[in-house]
């Protein structure tokens, strides 16, 4: 496989980093992007000339359609897509505040989908492509205190799986990733909102534990073996659907697969008898 030009959003540390940097060391071209592309300067000064950084906020549906055409102008045309960059917010349901609430999903799912849509054009003219959706095990399992976070992981797996139905004739193949705890530094940038009273402490424990874990218990998974293998599946041409990377993800989510369908069954003759009577 020749030199491919990969776009990468959220690049400017922790897993988006390590993909571009495992890209371009395969001999790839990336453009990265950032909220302030000056966080990218680490990148850019590294590999000269085969990293393009831009500014790009996934809020701003103005700004992903110039960072997007602004990498096919520079390299021809996008041949990966990685859809990385993403907000976390722990808070209970309740404690929700709605301009927090809006903000994770109008970058977690709306500026990934507008991200989609700006780059699929090309790669459908061009009968070929590749997208990555970067989900979570919280795209699965959702968890007390990350019930926004995983809403929005939830609709992104949503979508996920309807597009790769689409384009998969148009020769571009999509695929979800669903890593466990990776140390990016995204728990730091956590929204948060304050504590209601009232709660038992079981649905403050997450928060708690993400708080005091100074060790990265909950962060076993290196994001360069990662962005290794992701590189290595698109240069292979042969990719699954969705693939769970880690093996607390892997633990949670066949966990929660098992215990849904048990439930389903438990449940089996009530979900059947819903047909109208004769």
């Amino acid at each position: 496989m020749g030199t491919q030009t990969w776009f990468i959003t959220g690049a400017s540390s922790g897993l988006g980093a390590a993909i571009a940097d495992a890209a371009v060391r395969c001999g790839h071209r990336v453009a990265v992007t950032a909220r302030d592309h000056t966080r990218l300067a680490n990148l850019v000064d590294a590999y000269p000339g085969a990293v393009l950084p831009l500014s790009m906020d996934l809020t701003v549906p103005s700004q992903i359609e110039a960072a997007v055409a602004s990498a096919e102008a520079w390299s021809n045309g996008i041949d990966v897509l990685v859809n990385n960059a993403a907000i976390g917010y722990l808070a209970l349901i309740e404690e929700g505040e709605e301009q927090k609430v809006r903000m994770i999903f109008e970058t977690n799912v709306l500026g990934v989908a507008s991200t989609i849509r700006a780059a699929l054009p090309a790669m459908r003219g061009r009968r070929s492509g590749t997208i990555i959706n970067v989900s979570s095990t919280n795209g699965i399992v959702a968890m007390p205190a990350l019930g926004y976070y995983s809403a929005t992981k939830f609709a992104l797996e949503g979508l996920t799986e309807a597009l790769s139905q689409e384009v998969a004739p148009l020769g571009i193949s999509v695929m979800s990733i669903e890593p466990g705890g990776i140390p990016t530094g995204i728990v730091g940038r956590n929204l948060r909102s304050p504590r209601v009273n009232g709660y038992g402490a079981d649905a403050h424990a997450l928060i708690d534990l993400l708080a005091n874990d100074k060790e990265g218990a909950f962060a076993p998974s290196d994001p360069n073996r990662i962005a290794e293998i992701l590189v290595r599946l698109v240069e292979s041409g042969s990719m699954p659907q969705r693939l769970i990377l880690g093996a607390d993800s892997w633990g949670a989510i066949m966990a929660k697969l098992a215990s849904q369908r048990s439930e389903y069954e438990k449940w089996k003759d009530l979900s059947n008898s819903t047909s109208f009577s004769r």
